[in-house]
């Protein structure tokens, strides 16, 4: 898990700020400690091994899958581990509460029908209207608080799905160890004792991870595209939240028609499984990837402008195009300049993606009051960067780009204008054009 490049951008002290890191430490703790006891006393130390061991082996692949994600623009590694563990210990220790108040609320009331069938209805009834909201609401909420307080680091939707995709892993782990302990020690009370609660343990653990360890990421990826859209699409601020809450109620009725369909037996839920929960998921990667290279592309288009103020030559543009151009600049500078230039061209490719969000926010009237201030240290830290690699490249002439020409040291030491071609020579050719919207100015520094 790697960090991205520091920005000298001062924030100064905040009492405000101060405190709710107090706070939201606090509640980590009080999660721990929660969900600690809820596995340890109540499953007993074997069963919460048992659980704790086979939940956490899809963990590992579903948290670097989103890492992968989010490349192009990796975050600081402090917001990662917040958005999974608020997942693992808040979001889980206060839906264990109100799915078992919504329980007792419902057992409660004077219904018809004898105790057995009371029991099931309660648990179909909680599982289907309260479990839903509760859940999705508190697993978005640790990534709302970064998309409020830390928007710098919260640049559209590829942000919001790994970080509301954390949060579900982090809450899917510590659900699954509940429900696998529990298997086990139901499974272990009876005539076949340890055999048993392996068996059942090895069933729930084909159910709810092998066949539907997607679901929570995928219900909460609909929140994530509220809030991505809301960041970059939303210019007032009716639309800003009504785009979040929007998508936060889908996620909720999605997580609803999964846990009714798993409620009314095997039949329906392989069929709603195959007809409604796969078409959304396989739609919901696809979706991913495509805006995954729509960042790449963001990157391609909004620099553009640079190109001709002289901060950006047009073939540092055609490398960021893609990540396997960005690995072999990377491969590259390493070799001309060793583990600095590498580090050096990594963090030159992450300040580029981060200037490219920005003016894109720019351009479309959502940035924010101090994105100009940002902008300019952004630019500084792209040079800085590039200061490390460029030039390093013994076996090529050095060469200066002016924002028209190339300035090329020949062999007998002249230097001369080269005219760059109308289409910079690269494998996938990009021709540098105007800003997209006149009303924004073209830089000038």
């Amino acid at each position: 898990m790697e960090d991205g490049p520091t920005v000298p951008v001062k924030d100064g002290f905040s009492w405000g700020r101060f405190f709710m890191i107090i706070g939201i430490i606090v509640l980590l703790a009080a999660g721990a400690v929660v969900m600690t006891w809820a596995t340890g006393f109540n499953l007993g130390l074997r069963a919460t091994m048992v659980g704790l061991a086979a939940a956490i082996l899809p963990v590992p692949l579903l948290v670097a899958c989103f890492l992968w994600l989010g490349r192009y623009n990796p975050k600081p590694a402090w917001y990662l581990v917040f958005c999974f563990a608020w997942g693992a210990l808040v979001a889980t220790s206060v839906a264990l509460g109100v799915n078992g108040l919504g329980m007792k609320l419902y057992s409660l009331v004077d219904w018809p029908w004898p105790e057995p069938e009371m029991q099931s209805w309660a648990e179909i009834f909680t599982a289907t209207t309260v479990a839903p909201v509760i859940e999705e609401f508190m697993k978005a909420l640790g990534p709302l608080l970064i998309f409020w307080f830390r928007r710098r680091h919260f640049t559209g939707l590829v942000d919001a799905l790994v970080y509301c995709g954390l949060s579900a892993v982090g809450f899917a782990m510590v659900e699954n160890i509940l429900y696998l302990g529990r298997g086990y020690a139901e499974g272990s009370s009876g005539d076949l004792g340890a055999a048993g609660g392996a068996l059942v343990a090895t069933m729930t653990f084909i159910m709810r991870i092998f066949f539907s360890g997607f679901a929570h990421p995928l219900f909460t990826s609909m929140t994530a595209i509220g809030l991505g859209l809301s960041r970059r699409r939303a210019r007032n601020g009716f639309t800003r939240w009504l785009l979040p809450v929007g998508m936060i109620l889908v996620a909720m009725l999605l997580h609803g028609l999964w846990n009714l369909m798993a409620s009314l037996g095997p039949n329906v839920l392989l069929s709603g499984y195959l007809s409604v929960m796969m078409p959304i998921f396989f739609s919901a990667v696809g979706g991913a990837l495509w805006v995954r290279a729509a960042e790449a592309r963001l990157a391609v288009r909004e620099l553009a402008d640079y190109v001709d103020a002289g901060w950006i030559s047009p073939p540092e543009i055609a490398a960021l195009a893609t990540y396997r151009r960005r690995a072999a600049a990377r491969r590259w500078a390493r070799r001309v300049a060793g583990d600095t230039g590498g580090k050096a061209m990594r963090d030159y490719q992450h300040l580029a993606t981060q200037l490219a969000l920005l003016r894109d926010s720019m351009r479309r009237g959502v940035a924010n009051p101090d994105d100009q201030q940002r902008e300019y240290a952004l630019l500084r830290s792209l040079v800085a960067c590039r200061e490390l690699f460029a030039g390093a490249d013994r076996t090529m002439p050095h060469a200066k780009w002016d924002g028209r020409y190339y300035q090329i040291e020949f062999p007998d030491r002249s230097v001369r204008q080269v005219n760059p071609p109308p289409q910079p020579v690269m494998p996938i050719p990009m021709v540098v054009r105007a800003p997209v919207n006149p009303g924004w100015p073209r830089p000038r520094y």
